[in-house]
Protein backbone atom coordinates (compact mmCIF):
# COMPACT_ATOMS: atom_id res chain seq x y z
CA UNK A 1 0.00 0.00 0.00
CA UNK A 2 1.23 3.48 -0.75
CA UNK A 3 -0.15 5.56 2.04
CA UNK A 4 -2.61 5.42 4.91
CA UNK A 5 -4.65 8.41 5.93
CA UNK A 6 -5.83 8.95 9.50
CA UNK A 7 -8.96 11.11 9.37
CA UNK A 8 -10.15 12.58 12.62
CA UNK A 9 -13.47 13.76 11.20
CA UNK A 10 -15.77 12.03 8.75
CA UNK A 11 -14.73 13.24 5.32
CA UNK A 12 -18.26 14.20 4.38
CA UNK A 13 -18.52 16.85 7.07
CA UNK A 14 -15.09 18.47 6.98
CA UNK A 15 -16.27 21.31 4.79
CA UNK A 16 -20.02 21.00 5.30
CA UNK A 17 -21.41 24.52 5.49
CA UNK A 18 -23.92 23.58 8.15
CA UNK A 19 -21.00 22.75 10.42
CA UNK A 20 -19.40 26.20 10.19
CA UNK A 21 -21.23 27.72 13.15
CA UNK A 22 -20.68 24.59 15.21
CA UNK A 23 -16.97 24.76 14.42
CA UNK A 24 -16.88 28.45 15.33
CA UNK A 25 -18.48 27.77 18.70
CA UNK A 26 -16.09 24.88 19.33
CA UNK A 27 -13.09 27.09 18.56
CA UNK A 28 -14.28 29.88 20.85
CA UNK A 29 -14.65 27.35 23.67
CA UNK A 30 -11.00 26.26 23.48
CA UNK A 31 -9.10 29.49 22.74
CA UNK A 32 -6.69 30.33 25.54
CA UNK A 33 -7.13 26.97 27.25
CA UNK A 34 -5.12 23.77 27.40
CA UNK A 35 -6.80 21.22 25.11
CA UNK A 36 -7.12 17.56 25.99
CA UNK A 37 -7.27 15.31 22.94
CA UNK A 38 -6.30 11.95 21.52
CA UNK A 39 -2.85 11.27 20.06
CA UNK A 40 -0.85 8.23 19.00
CA UNK A 41 2.20 8.31 21.29
CA UNK A 42 5.45 6.46 20.63
CA UNK A 43 6.76 5.88 24.17
CA UNK A 44 9.91 4.16 22.97
CA UNK A 45 11.64 2.92 19.83
CA UNK A 46 10.51 -0.25 18.08
CA UNK A 47 7.26 -0.48 20.05
CA UNK A 48 3.64 0.04 18.88
CA UNK A 49 2.10 3.49 19.14
CA UNK A 50 -0.31 3.89 22.04
CA UNK A 51 -3.52 5.92 21.89
CA UNK A 52 -3.34 8.36 24.78
CA UNK A 53 -5.07 11.47 26.02
CA UNK A 54 -2.55 14.30 25.87
CA UNK A 55 -2.61 17.96 26.87
CA UNK A 56 -1.85 20.51 24.15
CA UNK A 57 -0.71 23.85 25.54
CA UNK A 58 -1.85 27.25 24.27
CA UNK A 59 0.27 28.64 21.42
CA UNK A 60 3.20 30.78 22.56
CA UNK A 61 4.66 33.76 20.68
CA UNK A 62 4.64 33.23 16.90
CA UNK A 63 2.94 29.85 17.24
CA UNK A 64 -0.31 28.45 15.85
CA UNK A 65 -2.49 25.75 17.35
CA UNK A 66 -4.05 23.61 14.65
CA UNK A 67 -6.90 21.13 14.69
CA UNK A 68 -5.61 18.30 12.52
CA UNK A 69 -8.20 17.01 10.07
CA UNK A 70 -6.12 14.44 8.20
CA UNK A 71 -2.58 13.12 8.07
CA UNK A 72 -0.59 10.74 5.93
CA UNK A 73 1.96 8.22 7.16
CA UNK A 74 5.44 8.82 5.73
CA UNK A 75 8.39 6.44 5.81
CA UNK A 76 10.31 9.03 7.83
CA UNK A 77 7.90 8.45 10.73
CA UNK A 78 8.64 4.73 10.54
CA UNK A 79 12.37 5.43 10.18
CA UNK A 80 12.39 7.36 13.45
CA UNK A 81 10.44 4.62 15.22
CA UNK A 82 12.12 1.48 13.87
CA UNK A 83 15.47 2.45 12.32
CA UNK A 84 16.82 5.68 13.80
CA UNK A 85 15.91 4.67 17.37
CA UNK A 86 17.48 7.79 18.90
CA UNK A 87 16.90 7.23 22.60
CA UNK A 88 16.55 10.97 23.20
CA UNK A 89 13.78 11.17 20.61
CA UNK A 90 11.12 9.52 22.79
CA UNK A 91 8.39 9.73 23.93
CA UNK A 92 7.11 11.49 20.83
CA UNK A 93 3.99 12.04 18.76
CA UNK A 94 4.95 11.21 15.18
CA UNK A 95 3.44 12.55 11.96
CA UNK A 96 4.55 15.37 9.68
CA UNK A 97 2.26 15.08 6.65
CA UNK A 98 -0.96 16.67 7.83
CA UNK A 99 -3.57 19.32 7.16
CA UNK A 100 -6.02 21.07 9.42
CA UNK A 101 -7.72 24.25 10.58
CA UNK A 102 -6.26 26.99 12.76
CA UNK A 103 -7.83 26.81 16.22
CA UNK A 104 -5.97 29.76 17.82
CA UNK A 105 -2.84 31.85 17.37
CA UNK A 106 -0.22 33.15 19.76
CA UNK A 107 1.13 36.70 20.16
CA UNK A 108 2.83 38.08 17.07
CA UNK A 109 0.93 35.97 14.54
CA UNK A 110 -0.68 38.15 11.88
CA UNK A 111 -0.69 35.93 8.78
CA UNK A 112 -3.20 33.42 10.12
CA UNK A 113 -6.60 33.57 11.78
CA UNK A 114 -9.04 31.05 13.24
CA UNK A 115 -10.41 28.56 10.69
CA UNK A 116 -7.69 29.22 8.11
CA UNK A 117 -6.62 25.98 6.48
CA UNK A 118 -2.99 25.04 7.07
CA UNK A 119 -0.45 22.39 6.11
CA UNK A 120 2.78 22.09 8.05
CA UNK A 121 5.84 20.72 7.04
CA UNK A 122 15.69 18.25 13.60
CA UNK A 123 13.63 15.22 14.03
CA UNK A 124 12.16 15.75 17.51
CA UNK A 125 12.67 19.22 18.93
CA UNK A 126 13.27 19.39 22.70
CA UNK A 127 10.74 22.24 22.83
CA UNK A 128 7.22 20.81 22.96
CA UNK A 129 3.66 21.87 23.77
CA UNK A 130 2.59 18.28 24.55
CA UNK A 131 2.33 16.51 27.87
CA UNK A 132 0.92 13.09 28.73
CA UNK A 133 0.57 11.56 32.19
CA UNK A 134 2.60 14.40 33.60
CA UNK A 135 5.49 13.82 31.19
CA UNK A 136 6.67 15.97 28.30
CA UNK A 137 6.03 14.35 24.93
CA UNK A 138 8.18 15.50 22.02
CA UNK A 139 6.83 16.89 18.75
CA UNK A 140 8.20 15.04 15.74
CA UNK A 141 9.78 17.41 13.22
CA UNK A 142 7.98 20.22 15.00
CA UNK A 143 4.60 19.05 13.72
CA UNK A 144 3.21 15.81 15.29
CA UNK A 145 0.19 15.31 13.07
CA UNK A 146 -0.73 11.99 14.71
CA UNK A 147 -2.63 14.11 17.22
CA UNK A 148 -6.04 15.73 17.01
CA UNK A 149 -4.42 19.07 17.87
CA UNK A 150 -0.87 20.34 17.50
CA UNK A 151 1.08 23.58 17.95
CA UNK A 152 3.46 24.75 15.22
CA UNK A 153 5.59 27.84 14.69
CA UNK A 154 4.04 30.12 12.08
CA UNK A 155 7.13 29.93 9.86
CA UNK A 156 6.35 26.23 9.35
CA UNK A 157 2.69 26.56 8.37
CA UNK A 158 1.34 27.08 4.85
CA UNK A 159 -2.08 28.64 4.31
CA UNK A 160 -3.99 26.84 1.57
CA UNK A 161 -7.09 27.42 -0.52
CA UNK A 162 -10.29 26.96 1.58
CA UNK A 163 -11.67 24.80 -1.24
CA UNK A 164 -8.88 22.24 -0.82
CA UNK A 165 -9.99 18.84 0.55
CA UNK A 166 -7.74 18.45 3.58
CA UNK A 167 -7.94 14.65 3.57
CA UNK A 168 -6.14 14.73 0.21
CA UNK A 169 -3.87 17.78 0.24
CA UNK A 170 -2.30 16.62 3.52
CA UNK A 171 -0.10 14.45 1.28
CA UNK A 172 1.57 17.66 0.09
CA UNK A 173 3.03 18.11 3.57
CA UNK A 174 5.84 15.73 2.63
CA UNK A 175 5.71 12.76 0.24
CA UNK A 176 4.18 14.18 -2.92
CA UNK A 177 6.05 17.48 -2.80
CA UNK A 178 9.28 15.62 -2.01
CA UNK A 179 9.09 13.31 -5.01
CA UNK A 180 7.51 15.70 -7.51
CA UNK A 181 9.87 18.54 -6.62
CA UNK A 182 12.94 16.31 -6.73
CA UNK A 183 12.24 15.78 -10.42
CA UNK A 184 11.07 19.27 -11.33
CA UNK A 185 13.07 21.53 -9.00
CA UNK A 186 16.21 19.59 -8.05
CA UNK A 187 16.97 17.35 -11.03
CA UNK A 188 15.38 19.85 -13.40
CA UNK A 189 14.23 17.08 -15.72
CA UNK A 190 14.19 18.25 -19.34
CA UNK A 191 11.65 17.60 -22.11
CA UNK A 192 12.53 14.57 -24.20
CA UNK A 193 14.92 13.16 -21.57
CA UNK A 194 15.23 9.65 -20.16
CA UNK A 195 14.68 9.16 -16.42
CA UNK A 196 14.89 6.30 -13.94
CA UNK A 197 13.03 6.33 -10.62
CA UNK A 198 14.18 3.84 -7.98
CA UNK A 199 11.45 2.85 -5.51
CA UNK A 200 7.72 3.12 -6.15
CA UNK A 201 6.36 4.18 -2.81
CA UNK A 202 4.45 7.45 -2.57
CA UNK A 203 7.64 9.52 -2.99
CA UNK A 204 8.78 7.48 -5.98
CA UNK A 205 5.39 7.65 -7.67
CA UNK A 206 5.40 11.42 -7.13
CA UNK A 207 8.85 11.54 -8.75
CA UNK A 208 7.45 9.62 -11.72
CA UNK A 209 4.65 12.19 -11.91
CA UNK A 210 7.22 14.99 -11.78
CA UNK A 211 9.27 13.50 -14.61
CA UNK A 212 6.11 13.13 -16.68
CA UNK A 213 5.06 16.72 -15.92
CA UNK A 214 8.49 17.96 -17.01
CA UNK A 215 8.12 16.24 -20.39
CA UNK A 216 10.45 13.26 -20.04
CA UNK A 217 10.16 10.89 -23.02
CA UNK A 218 11.15 7.69 -21.19
CA UNK A 219 10.46 7.11 -17.49
CA UNK A 220 11.83 3.79 -16.24
CA UNK A 221 10.34 2.67 -12.93
CA UNK A 222 12.57 0.39 -10.85
CA UNK A 223 11.20 -1.69 -7.97
CA UNK A 224 11.37 -5.19 -6.50
CA UNK A 225 7.58 -5.43 -6.33
CA UNK A 226 6.01 -5.95 -9.77
CA UNK A 227 2.54 -5.25 -8.33
CA UNK A 228 3.49 -1.56 -8.21
CA UNK A 229 4.15 -1.28 -11.92
CA UNK A 230 0.54 -0.77 -12.99
CA UNK A 231 0.14 2.02 -10.43
CA UNK A 232 3.33 3.68 -11.71
CA UNK A 233 1.88 3.68 -15.21
CA UNK A 234 -0.99 5.86 -13.93
CA UNK A 235 1.56 8.52 -12.98
CA UNK A 236 3.43 8.39 -16.29
CA UNK A 237 5.96 5.55 -16.16
CA UNK A 238 6.73 4.10 -19.59
CA UNK A 239 8.89 1.09 -18.68
CA UNK A 240 9.45 -1.16 -15.69
CA UNK A 241 12.48 -3.03 -14.41
CA UNK A 242 12.66 -5.47 -11.53
CA UNK A 243 16.32 -5.94 -10.46
CA UNK A 244 15.47 -9.47 -9.31
CA UNK A 245 14.80 -10.41 -12.93
CA UNK A 246 18.43 -9.76 -13.91
CA UNK A 247 21.74 -11.37 -13.00
CA UNK A 248 23.84 -8.26 -13.64
CA UNK A 249 23.78 -4.99 -11.62
CA UNK A 250 20.79 -2.75 -12.28
CA UNK A 251 23.10 0.07 -13.39
CA UNK A 252 24.37 -2.12 -16.23
CA UNK A 253 20.85 -3.17 -17.15
CA UNK A 254 19.75 0.46 -17.46
CA UNK A 255 22.92 1.42 -19.31
CA UNK A 256 22.20 -1.20 -21.98
CA UNK A 257 18.55 -0.13 -22.18
CA UNK A 258 19.43 3.53 -22.71
CA UNK A 259 22.63 3.47 -24.80
CA UNK A 260 24.94 4.45 -21.97
CA UNK A 261 22.71 5.52 -19.11
CA UNK A 262 19.77 7.71 -18.16
CA UNK A 263 19.84 11.50 -18.16
CA UNK A 264 18.29 11.71 -14.69
CA UNK A 265 17.98 9.18 -11.85
CA UNK A 266 16.03 9.64 -8.62
CA UNK A 267 16.61 7.35 -5.63
CA UNK A 268 13.41 7.26 -3.55
CA UNK A 269 14.16 4.35 -1.21
CA UNK A 270 16.54 5.63 1.44
CA UNK A 271 19.10 2.86 0.90
CA UNK A 272 22.76 3.81 0.36
CA UNK A 273 23.34 0.84 -1.95
CA UNK A 274 20.45 1.91 -4.15
CA UNK A 275 21.77 5.48 -4.09
CA UNK A 276 25.03 4.29 -5.61
CA UNK A 277 23.23 2.17 -8.21
CA UNK A 278 21.08 5.15 -9.17
CA UNK A 279 24.12 7.38 -9.71
CA UNK A 280 25.95 4.74 -11.72
CA UNK A 281 22.85 4.32 -13.91
CA UNK A 282 23.34 7.87 -15.19
CA UNK A 283 25.11 8.58 -18.46
CA UNK A 284 28.61 10.00 -18.15
CA UNK A 285 29.14 13.60 -19.21
CA UNK A 286 25.85 15.09 -18.06
CA UNK A 287 23.84 12.56 -16.08
CA UNK A 288 22.26 13.82 -12.83
CA UNK A 289 21.58 11.55 -9.85
CA UNK A 290 19.34 12.82 -7.04
CA UNK A 291 19.16 11.37 -3.52
CA UNK A 292 15.56 11.63 -2.29
CA UNK A 293 15.04 8.75 0.15
CA UNK A 294 15.75 9.58 3.79
CA UNK A 295 18.38 7.78 5.87
CA UNK A 296 21.11 8.74 8.32
CA UNK A 297 22.33 5.27 9.24
CA UNK A 298 25.22 4.60 6.85
CA UNK A 299 27.76 6.43 4.71
CA UNK A 300 27.13 6.66 0.98
CA UNK A 301 30.03 6.13 -1.42
CA UNK A 302 31.01 5.73 -5.04
CA UNK A 303 34.27 5.63 -6.97
CA UNK A 304 35.64 9.08 -7.86
CA UNK A 305 35.64 8.28 -11.59
CA UNK A 306 31.83 8.27 -11.51
CA UNK A 307 31.89 12.00 -10.75
CA UNK A 308 35.09 12.84 -12.60
CA UNK A 309 33.42 11.53 -15.74
CA UNK A 310 30.89 14.36 -15.53
CA UNK A 311 28.00 12.99 -13.53
CA UNK A 312 26.36 15.23 -10.94
CA UNK A 313 25.25 13.83 -7.58
CA UNK A 314 22.96 15.93 -5.42
CA UNK A 315 20.37 15.66 -2.68
CA UNK A 316 16.83 16.97 -2.44
CA UNK A 317 15.00 18.04 0.72
CA UNK A 318 11.23 18.50 0.41
CA UNK A 319 11.63 18.50 -3.34
CA UNK A 320 13.48 21.81 -3.31
CA UNK A 321 10.25 23.69 -2.57
CA UNK A 322 10.22 26.82 -0.43
CA UNK A 323 7.65 25.30 1.87
CA UNK A 324 5.27 28.18 2.65
CA UNK A 325 5.27 29.24 -1.01
CA UNK A 326 5.48 25.85 -2.68
CA UNK A 327 2.73 23.98 -0.86
CA UNK A 328 -0.06 26.47 -1.78
CA UNK A 329 1.20 26.32 -5.38
CA UNK A 330 0.93 22.53 -5.36
CA UNK A 331 -2.56 22.75 -3.83
CA UNK A 332 -3.57 25.03 -6.69
CA UNK A 333 -2.03 22.62 -9.19
CA UNK A 334 -4.13 19.82 -7.68
CA UNK A 335 -7.32 21.90 -7.80
CA UNK A 336 -6.48 22.75 -11.42
CA UNK A 337 -6.05 19.01 -12.11
CA UNK A 338 -2.38 19.40 -13.01
CA UNK A 339 -1.18 17.21 -10.13
CA UNK A 340 -2.68 13.90 -8.97
CA UNK A 341 -3.41 13.17 -5.30
CA UNK A 342 -6.45 10.89 -5.18
CA UNK A 343 -4.50 8.11 -6.88
CA UNK A 344 -2.02 7.94 -3.99
CA UNK A 345 -4.64 7.10 -1.38
CA UNK A 346 -5.34 3.45 -0.63
CA UNK A 347 -7.17 3.68 2.72
CA UNK A 348 -9.04 6.20 4.83
CA UNK A 349 -9.15 5.33 8.53
CA UNK A 350 -9.99 7.01 11.82
CA UNK A 351 -7.18 7.84 14.24
CA UNK A 352 -8.14 4.93 16.49
CA UNK A 353 -8.32 2.62 13.49
CA UNK A 354 -7.06 -0.47 15.25
CA UNK A 355 -8.55 -1.06 18.69
CA UNK A 356 -6.62 -2.95 21.35
CA UNK A 357 -8.77 -4.90 23.77
CA UNK A 358 -8.88 -7.98 25.95
CA UNK A 359 -10.00 -11.34 24.59
CA UNK A 360 -9.98 -14.97 25.73
CA UNK A 361 -7.77 -16.70 23.17
CA UNK A 362 -7.69 -20.44 22.59
CA UNK A 363 -4.13 -20.97 21.35
CA UNK A 364 -4.59 -24.71 20.85
CA UNK A 365 -7.08 -27.50 21.38
CA UNK A 366 -7.71 -28.96 24.84
CA UNK A 367 -5.87 -26.14 26.62
CA UNK A 368 -7.26 -23.38 28.86
CA UNK A 369 -8.21 -20.04 27.31
CA UNK A 370 -5.66 -17.26 27.87
CA UNK A 371 -6.58 -13.62 28.46
CA UNK A 372 -4.64 -11.62 25.89
CA UNK A 373 -4.52 -8.11 24.48
CA UNK A 374 -5.49 -8.32 20.81
CA UNK A 375 -5.79 -5.80 17.98
CA UNK A 376 -9.17 -5.50 16.27
CA UNK A 377 -8.86 -4.05 12.77
CA UNK A 378 -11.20 -1.48 11.22
CA UNK A 379 -14.37 -2.87 9.64
CA UNK A 380 -13.95 -3.56 5.93
CA UNK A 381 -16.68 -3.30 3.29
CA UNK A 382 -20.09 -4.39 4.65
CA UNK A 383 -18.66 -5.13 8.11
CA UNK A 384 -19.57 -3.80 11.55
CA UNK A 385 -17.25 -3.44 14.56
CA UNK A 386 -19.12 -4.14 17.80
CA UNK A 387 -18.26 -3.42 21.41
CA UNK A 388 -19.36 -6.60 23.19
CA UNK A 389 -21.34 -5.95 26.38
CA UNK A 390 -22.18 -9.52 27.36
CA UNK A 391 -21.72 -13.06 26.13
CA UNK A 392 -22.77 -16.56 27.15
CA UNK A 393 -20.92 -19.84 26.83
CA UNK A 394 -22.49 -22.43 24.53
CA UNK A 395 -21.62 -26.10 24.26
CA UNK A 396 -20.55 -25.52 20.67
CA UNK A 397 -17.66 -23.38 21.96
CA UNK A 398 -16.58 -26.24 24.24
CA UNK A 399 -17.01 -28.76 21.43
CA UNK A 400 -14.57 -26.85 19.24
CA UNK A 401 -12.06 -26.59 22.09
CA UNK A 402 -12.23 -30.07 23.58
CA UNK A 403 -13.92 -32.41 21.11
CA UNK A 404 -13.58 -31.16 17.55
CA UNK A 405 -9.89 -30.30 17.96
CA UNK A 406 -9.44 -29.23 14.33
CA UNK A 407 -5.77 -28.26 14.24
CA UNK A 408 -6.44 -25.61 11.59
CA UNK A 409 -9.04 -23.98 13.86
CA UNK A 410 -6.50 -22.44 16.23
CA UNK A 411 -5.59 -19.96 17.57
CA UNK A 412 -9.13 -18.64 17.84
CA UNK A 413 -11.35 -16.37 19.93
CA UNK A 414 -14.42 -18.43 20.79
CA UNK A 415 -17.95 -17.21 21.55
CA UNK A 416 -21.01 -16.85 19.35
CA UNK A 417 -23.79 -15.94 21.78
CA UNK A 418 -23.36 -12.26 22.66
CA UNK A 419 -24.80 -8.76 22.50
CA UNK A 420 -23.23 -5.34 22.16
CA UNK A 421 -23.19 -1.85 20.69
CA UNK A 422 -22.05 -0.80 17.22
CA UNK A 423 -18.72 1.03 17.49
CA UNK A 424 -18.13 1.72 13.77
CA UNK A 425 -19.20 0.49 10.34
CA UNK A 426 -17.34 -0.18 7.12
CA UNK A 427 -18.08 1.05 3.58
CA UNK A 428 -21.46 0.00 2.22
CA UNK A 429 -23.19 -0.38 5.60
CA UNK A 430 -26.45 1.60 5.68
CA UNK A 431 -28.67 -0.43 8.00
CA UNK A 432 -26.57 0.18 11.12
CA UNK A 433 -24.91 3.18 12.72
CA UNK A 434 -22.70 3.85 15.71
CA UNK A 435 -24.58 3.33 18.98
CA UNK A 436 -27.09 0.75 17.74
CA UNK A 437 -27.65 -2.17 20.11
CA UNK A 438 -27.06 -5.41 18.24
CA UNK A 439 -26.70 -9.19 18.54
CA UNK A 440 -24.08 -10.83 16.29
CA UNK A 441 -25.47 -13.85 14.40
CA UNK A 442 -23.65 -16.95 13.16
CA UNK A 443 -26.44 -17.62 10.64
CA UNK A 444 -26.49 -14.99 7.88
CA UNK A 445 -29.52 -13.53 6.14
CA UNK A 446 -28.66 -11.44 3.10
CA UNK A 447 -32.30 -11.31 1.97
CA UNK A 448 -31.27 -11.58 -1.68
CA UNK A 449 -30.09 -15.13 -2.41
CA UNK A 450 -32.42 -18.00 -3.37
CA UNK A 451 -32.06 -19.58 0.09
CA UNK A 452 -33.11 -16.39 1.88
CA UNK A 453 -36.08 -16.05 -0.43
CA UNK A 454 -37.15 -19.65 0.13
CA UNK A 455 -39.51 -20.57 3.02
CA UNK A 456 -37.93 -24.03 3.08
CA UNK A 457 -34.68 -23.10 4.86
CA UNK A 458 -33.18 -20.52 7.18
CA UNK A 459 -29.74 -20.78 5.62
CA UNK A 460 -28.03 -18.22 3.36
CA UNK A 461 -25.77 -18.86 0.38
CA UNK A 462 -23.56 -15.92 1.30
Amino acid sequence: QLVHLFNFLPVACIFAKEKEEERKEETMATVGKVIKCKAAVAWEANKPLVMEEIEVDVPHANEIRIKIIATGVCHTDLYHLFEGKHKDGFPVVLGHEGAGIVESVGPGVTEFSNRANGSHDVMSSPDSRFTCKGQKVLQFMGTSTFSQYTVVNQIAVAKVDPAAPLHKVCLLGCGVCTGFGAAVNTAKVEPGSTCAVFGLGAVGLAAVMGCHSAGAKRIIAVDLNPDKFEKAKVFGATEFVNPNDHSEPISQVLSKMTNGGVDFSLECVGNVGVMRNALESCIKGWGVGVLVGWTDMHDVATRPIQLIAGRTWKGSLFGGFKSKDGVPQMVKAYLDKKVKLDEFITHNMPLESVIKCKAAVAWEANKPLVMEEIEVDVPHANEIRIKMIATAVCHTDLYHLFEGKHKDGFPVVLGHEGAGVVESVGPGVTEFQTGDKVIPLFVSQCGECRFCKSPKTNQCEK
